[in-house]
Formats: C-alpha cells, sequence, structure tokens
C-alpha cells in the first residue's frame, strides 16, 4: 500500500482521512514520522497554509506529502472566521469559537455558511491543489456531540442534522474534506 504523509496533528482530521482512504493507502500523521515542529500557518489563504505544510513536510523529511487548510466561511459576517476558523476567538477553543460566531450572528435572518478545504499535495516535486466546498446553514443552537470544530452548529443543504449529529462515516461521504479528498484520490489514480 502506498504511504502518504497527512501534515497535520489533529488525531480528528487523521481519522477521518484513514476511514476515507481505508485500504488504499497508508496514511501517516506528522506524529507517524517524528515531525514535532509547529508548522506555521501564516498565509490569509486556506491554499497558503496547505501550501506552507505540505511543502515543509516534503522539503525536510522527503516525503509525498498532503495538507489541508479548512475553515467555515459565514456568507453574513463577510465570510469570516475562514483561515482563522480554527483560533477566531484569539483562543482555539471550539466553544469559544462557536459562541462568538453566534453572537455576532444575534437577530441575522441570513444564516447561509459553507465548509471550505483546500488541500495541497506535493508529489514528486509538484504542487497540486483539490478544493472541497459543502453548503448549509448556521443553527441558533448547538446540537450533537461528535464531529469537533463547528460541527455542531452546521446543518448542510438536503439535511435536518448537524455535522455533530452524524457518524463518521455518514460525514465522510459528504463533507467538504471528503470532496476535496476524492478529487485527490481521482487526480492520484488516473
Amino acid at each position: 500500500m502506498k504511504k502518504l504523509v497527512f501534515a497535520t496533528n489533529n488525531q480528528h482530521k487523521t481519522d477521518e482521512i484513514r476511514l476515507a482512504l481505508l485500504g488504499q493507502y497508508d496514511v501517516l500523521n506528522l506524529q507517524d514520522i517524528g515531525c514535532t515542529e509547529d508548522i506555521p500557518e501564516t498565509a490569509d489563504t486556506f491554499e497558503g497554509n496547505a501550501s506552507l505544510k505540505s511543502m515543509y513536510v516534503a522539503k525536510n523529511f522527503n516525503l509525498d506529502c498532503f495538507a489541508d487548510d479548512s475553515g467555515l466561511e459565514v456568507e453574513a459576517l463577510n465570510n469570516e472566521p475562514g483561515v482563522y476558523s480554527a483560533r477566531y476567538s484569539g483562543s482555539r477553543d471550539s466553544m469559544e469559537n462557536i459562541r462568538l460566531v453566534l453572537n455576532k450572528l444575534k437577530g441575522q435572518a441570513n444564516r447561509k455558511a459553507r465548509f471550505k478545504t483546500v488541500i495541497s499535495l506535493m508529489l514528486n516535486g509538484q504542487n497540486h491543489f483539490f478544493e472541497g466546498i459543502i453548503e448549509g446553514t448556521i443553527r441558533e443552537t448547538l446540537s450533537g456531540s461528535k464531529g469537533f470544530g463547528y460541527d455542531p452548529i452546521f446543518q448542510p443543504n438536503g439535511y435536518d442534522i448537524t455535522f455533530a449529529e452524524m457518524d463518521m462515516a455518514e460525514k465522510n461521504k459528504i463533507s467538504h474534506r471528503a470532496i476535496a479528498l476524492q478529487k485527490m484520490i481521482d487526480f492520484l489514480k488516473g
């Protein structure tokens, strides 16, 4: 089985990707390859942050690698939190980030939002990009205990439950990350 490094320390993301690639690729994360550096995400785009991570691993560990950057874009908040989704409230506390989004949306009729992922794949010294987007709305209250990040307030279009109410296998079929990942898999197979 081919090995690919996923440039993340996030076990939730790693588990999602491993499940999505089960039987096709052996996915290693930063911990698996002994990378203890905190790779900076200083770009102001999803593409830029994903590239910083994938290029760092490719250059310093000489391994094919992919990295993603994902975020929630809320239409009424001028697509905030965007690339700052993980630290929107000034901390990496998911509940604080959720509270800030809900507070900013109080009284707002427009609840349209989308999750966006961009994957940067460094393969044989070439950088390839894959994007995934899922449209939805922001609920007024939290619902569900699965998932992570903004999942308890994001309801994808066509569903009456949040990401946090879905099991991982169901979410993996429709999520922004799954869409971008499928594009990457199709590219790797092609």
